[in-house]
């Protein structure tokens, strides 16, 4: 019986534990957080739509980390949300022992599993986690790219009138300003989107992208984006769930990929039982291969702030 945990029953974990009840990705999802009965009152909240919508995974909340134990895959979502006006790299400090503590309890309750790391900096906070945990870097995953992707999809869809569902398109790099959302590959089934859009357009929207969840924090005012970033990580879980060998976009620790090697970034891999089973490398343009260092140099400065 499959079994997913979630740590953190803020916005984006509840927002998490609805997408994996409704999509039937695990038969039990334990829901985890340290402020008395918040995870309870969330799950047992959840588990009350079970009728309407048809699902039957048993659903529950505990403040007791010992639940992890037999989860095949951890999203960790842990963590304080962005406010206006505070970048990702804010949250580093505040955020970090949060995660370390997390790490700790997966360490010890779940040392099998495939942890999916949500906090922001997510690539920093994924970088604290491998490093606690000591898990191989297949096990060992952070969720950016896939959403990140798919803001830029919707952006791209929405400026062409165009289902978003025909819209591929591939955001790689850090999570936060120097992502690459990459304009040659991004088409339309198949057709490039350059053919489709003017150049000023394509270049709006790939900065929309890059500050897109900017945009949400400064709308919601007391919070940030929450439904599709655990959407994105239940996207993940399932791949691992069922061993669906998925392609999507995560934070990973490479060792040569892409010319870089001990740093967490954002590239295409294959999603399997294991987690991470490979990374699709392909050859990038210079311009691309700038802006990807770039990136690759942000993330180190974040990780050297951890201490780790």
């Amino acid at each position: 019986m499959a079994k997913l945990a979630i740590i953190g029953a803020g916005a984006v974990g509840t927002a998490a534990a609805h997408w994996a009840a409704v999509k039937a990705v695990a038969e039990e999802i334990v829901l985890i957080d340290i402020v008395p009965d918040l995870a309870k009152g969330k799950a047992l909240d959840l588990a009350q739509g079970a009728p309407v919508e048809g699902f039957s995974a048993r659903i529950w909340g505990t403040e007791d980390f010992s639940a992890l134990s037999g989860s095949e895959v951890v999203i960790l979502t842990a963590g304080r949300p962005r406010k206006p006006g505070m970048s990702r790299e804010d949250l580093l400090k505040s955020n970090l022992e949060i995660v370390r503590s997390c790490a700790e309890a997966v360490r010890e309750f779940a040392p099998e599993c495939v942890l999916i790391v949500v906090t922001n900096p997510i690539d920093a906070m994924v970088y604290a986690a491998f490093r606690v945990t000591g898990f191989p870097r297949e096990r060992v995953l952070g969720m950016a790219g896939v959403l990140d992707s798919a803001r830029y999809r919707y952006f791209i869809a929405e400026a062409l009138g165009v289902s978003p569902r025909d819209v591929q398109a591939l955001v790689m790099g850090i999570h936060g300003d120097h992502m690459l959302p990459l304009v040659r590959l991004a088409n339309v089934v198949g057709i490039p989107v350059t053919e489709l859009l003017p150049a000023e357009k394509i270049a709006e929207i790939v900065e929309r992208t890059r500050k897109g969840g900017g945009e949400i924090v400064s709308y919601l005012k007391t919070g940030s984006a929450f439904l599709t970033p655990g959407l994105s990580a239940v996207e993940m879980a399932q791949a691992v769930l069922r061993d669906e060998k998925r392609v999507l976009t995560c934070s990973v620790w490479l060792q040569g990929e892409f010319g870089f090697s001990e740093v967490f970034i954002g590239v295409p891999v294959v999603l399997g039982k294991g987690g991470m089973e490979r990374i699709l490398e392909f050859e990038l343009t210079e311009e691309e291969r700038r802006a990807l260092k770039k990136s690759v140099e942000a993330v180190r400065l974040q990780m050297a702030l951890t201490g780790l």
